[in-house]
């Protein structure tokens, strides 16, 4: 059986590295956490590996918006050998591999325009913006899974709880024609819900005012997705607030709902190679 190797990068005040290392680690994959820069210095190749993780934190302290340097290095870094960080993604997705960004990850992956990406040129076609309510926001969310996406990542998943830890979630869309194959495509894969199910702008269950009430995207091809919920502070059915009044109703796994989306991917992997 193949052995899923996962790549979770740090530095530059990226601070979710061990969380998503071991959410990997329960789902049956070895992770490694390399710093960005010897990534670039070609110390670490991200070919060696099957997924790419770029976890949350305030990278740069997002002193010039959320995610915007670093997505600028990862956009125009020279690396080692010459060629730009940007091209060695672009190859990591042709042989076929899988990306996953939360809450800086994937501010940073919108804004280097690896998602939505529907020209297929890594044009930024959207942005992740200041919260609505012009506060962070540091809550518990449900989002709904959009059945009909590409994702891997998401299979056999309809709804699930996750947090939120904030202050630049709101998707804004460039235009009506991103707006439209966005929807078009089923990019849009994850929404937040009220309590009764519903896809929601209402604050806070929909912590941010994003357009499609959108938590994540996936590009095209299902290989990059991109999420503001944190999937891997979900990994021990504990992690979850209402976890006493879940056991009452007769929820007896311990396993964390967020877990599932890494177990989702590793198996993937794991079969199709």
């Amino acid at each position: 059986m193949k052995q899923v190797r996962a790549l979770v990068v740090t530095g530059f005040g990226i601070n979710c590295e061990e969380e998503m290392a071991a959410a990997y680690r329960l789902a049956g994959a070895n992770a490694d956490i390399v710093h960005l820069n010897q990534v670039f210095k070609e110390r670490v190749s991200i070919h060696d590996y099957d997924i790419l993780n770029f976890p949350g934190g305030f990278s740069f302290g997002d002193d010039l918006g959320s995610a915007r340097v670093l997505s600028n290095k990862f956009k125009f870094k020279k690396m080692a050998s010459g060629k730009h960080f940007i091209d060695d993604l672009a190859e990591f997705l042709q042989n076929k591999k899988f990306i996953i960004g939360v809450c800086n990850g994937f501010q940073a992956l919108v804004k280097m325009g690896l998602l939505p990406n529907i020209g297929g040129n890594f044009d930024q076609e959207v942005t992740l913006t200041h919260n609505d309510s012009g506060k962070f926001e540091d809550r518990w969310v449900t989002c709904g899974v959009n059945t009909d996406s590409s994702s891997p990542f998401l299979s056999g998943l309809q709804k699930i709880d996750l947090p939120v830890r904030h202050g630049e979630g709101k998707l804004v869309i460039r235009d009506d024609g991103v707006r439209r194959a966005i929807i078009e495509k089923n990019l849009n894969c994850l929404t937040y819900l009220d309590p009764e199910g519903n896809g929601t702008g209402e604050y806070p269950y929909n912590p941010n005012g994003s357009e499609l009430n959108c938590a994540g995207l996936i590009d095209p091809g299902g290989r990059v997705l991109g999420l503001m919920p944190h999937p891997e502070a979900h990994l021990s059915f504990y992690n979850h607030p209402a976890w006493t009044r879940k056991k009452q109703r007769g929820i007896n796994s311990e396993e964390g709902e967020g877990l599932r989306i890494f177990k989702n991917i590793v198996n993937h992997i794991r079969h199709q190679g």
